[in-house]
């Protein structure tokens, strides 16, 4: 499978070599509530190591050893051109700056995360291991005419766990992108999270993830992931800090 499909700055190859991978958290209300977290007042980020991104058909993703190892599905943004200080009532400036979109998902080592949270400690482990952000191939921004309004979904073992809409963000794309861009510079090639719906929970080796988008009713093939868990044999165990 080719990986340069694409015309424009940004293939499947570049996407390991974005400077930074930034994260939007609690974007979607039911999803606060499930995880019992407070709802934020603006816009929160973190960051994922761009290695942690595995492509269609580079293999599973690895469970590291003494991990509770959750999914999170989410739209992804890829940007095209650099971005700063941006005006969050500049819808047309935000998705001018979005060359393409991809399906994504946020892997979390719940445990990790929720140690850090309880001691204060950064959440770097958390999202970071490698084979933690799946992704699928690139989608045209001419396939998906208003990413507010488009379903994200994400079954394990063919069983629906994640199925919302868009327009159930609390803050949509061109906040997003001002909140960042006001703090760090996102450069051409950037990938920014926009956030999960409610449904997340955990796989374990032997599960397999199918995730897709649709719009308007119909499936976008580009979009779909399928990928497998399987059990790490690296020598990393999971111990509390």
């Amino acid at each position: 499978m080719s990986l340069t499909f694409r015309r424009g700055l940004t293939t499947m190859a570049s996407l390991k070599k974005a400077t930074k991978v930034v994260c939007i958290g609690r974007n979607y209300a039911d999803h606060i509530a499930e995880l019992n977290s407070a709802k934020p007042k603006q816009p929160f980020f973190f960051l994922k190591p761009p290695s942690s991104i595995i492509l269609p058909g580079e293999g599973p993703v690895i469970r590291p050893r003494g991990v509770d190892m959750h999914y999170e599905v989410e739209l992804a943004l890829i940007l095209g051109k650099r971005v700063r200080d941006h005006d969050a009532s500049d819808l047309k400036g935000a998705l001018d700056a979005i060359e393409s979109y991809a399906l994504s998902i946020d892997m979390t080592a719940r445990n990790v995360q929720n140690e850090a949270k309880k001691k204060g400690l950064p959440w770097d482990i958390a999202k970071g291991f490698d084979t933690f952000l799946p992704m699928s191939k690139l989608i045209e921004k001419s396939r998906i005419q208003d990413p507010h309004n488009i379903e994200l979904y994400l079954k394990v073992n063919d069983e629906v766990r994640q199925n919302d809409s868009t327009n159930l963000m609390l803050f949509q794309i061109p906040r997003i992108l001002s909140d960042i861009s006001k703090v760090m510079t996102l450069e051409a090639g950037d990938i920014v999270l926009t956030g999960t719906p409610k449904g997340v929970g955990p796989v374990v080796p032997g599960d397999v993830m199918r995730a897709g988008i649709r719009v308007d009713g119909k499936e976008l093939e580009e979009a779909k992931i399928e990928i497998a868990v399987e059990e790490s044999t690296r020598s990393y165990e999971y111990a509390e800090t």
